[in-house]
């Protein structure tokens, strides 16, 4: 059963199957955009083809670039079914391949553009991810926003300020559903469970464990990995049962109550005793 997601008004599959385009829609690859043609000779004087310009020479205002010269290249024309082209591919590929194994370069060529046309349209690979599986934020850039130096007060912990910004992310009634489809069908669906343990892999649990090596100088990597786990495990938990099961005592509970309750063990998972 493929993961769904709220696009718009209703539900959109997350996995909608083989939507690779090979050698699909959008310019071709390598495509450069050219200058109109230069200006025509002046009467009586014979142009002369390939005449370099002359040094400390000026450049006339508004002149059209010269026959066969390309101009710098920018976005390709057809921006949108370009667009719409890379994120087929990009679904196709993290579906049969999972999130580690889908590459930039692969997408890319199922899409028949040039990599760095994804790059221009998307940025990175996990924004790439986000935005193939219709994720309204990207989570990565959410957790290294709280996590960049002064986002918090000082009087609040680390673990305070890792839950109230899921939990306020959440409460964004799009956002919500977006991840609740996820979470709902990563049981029913070996795609999605691939895909969602290797993206929560590196673009989640990967920031949280540096978190706790800051938090707890001398942290061994291992341990580290585990205590961002340990995080993850309590906040994944936290919105199944209260989002998606509605289990009733912590859907009516309010987020200061859950921060005073929650709170303390992501402090302790990330710099405390777990023993």
């Amino acid at each position: 059963m493929a993961a769904q997601v709220r696009h718009g008004g209703s539900p959109s599959p997350v996995l909608p199957g083989r939507l690779a385009v090979r050698g699909g829609p959008g310019p071709a690859r390598g495509a450069l955009v050219t200058g109109a043609p230069g200006q025509a000779p002046r009467p009586g004087r014979a142009s002369q083809p390939g005449r370099a310009s002359q040094p400390g020479r000026a450049s006339q205002p508004g002149r059209a670039s010269q026959p066969g010269r390309a101009s710098r290249s920018g976005r390709r024309g057809g921006d949108s079914g370009t667009k719409e082209a890379i994120l087929t591919a990009a679904r196709a590929r993290f579906g049969d391949l999972g999130y580690d194994r889908a590459t930039i370069r692969g997408i890319a060529s199922d899409a028949g553009v040039d990599a760095a046309l994804v790059h221009h349209f998307y940025g990175t690979k996990d924004q790439l991810f986000a935005a193939a599986m219709r994720l309204p934020v990207n989570p990565r850039q959410v957790l290294d926003a709280a996590l960049s130096p002064g986002s918090r007060g000082q009087d609040r912990s680390l673990g305070e300020h890792l839950l109230r910004t899921v939990l306020g992310v959440w409460e964004v009634a799009e956002m919500r559903a977006t991840f609740l489809g996820l979470l709902r069908s990563a049981p029913t669906s070996e795609q999605a469970v691939v895909m969602l343990r290797e993206f929560l892999g590196g673009a989640i649990l990967g920031p949280l464990a540096e978190a706790a090596r800051e938090a707890a100088p001398g942290v061994a990597a291992e341990e580290a990995g585990y205590r961002a786990a340990l995080v993850a495990s309590q906040v994944l938990g936290l919105g199944l049962t209260r989002y998606v099961l509605e289990v009733e005592s912590l859907a009516q509970v309010s987020t200061e109550d859950l921060v005073a309750a929650i709170a303390p063990n992501l402090d302790r998972y990330l710099s405390g005793d777990l023993r």
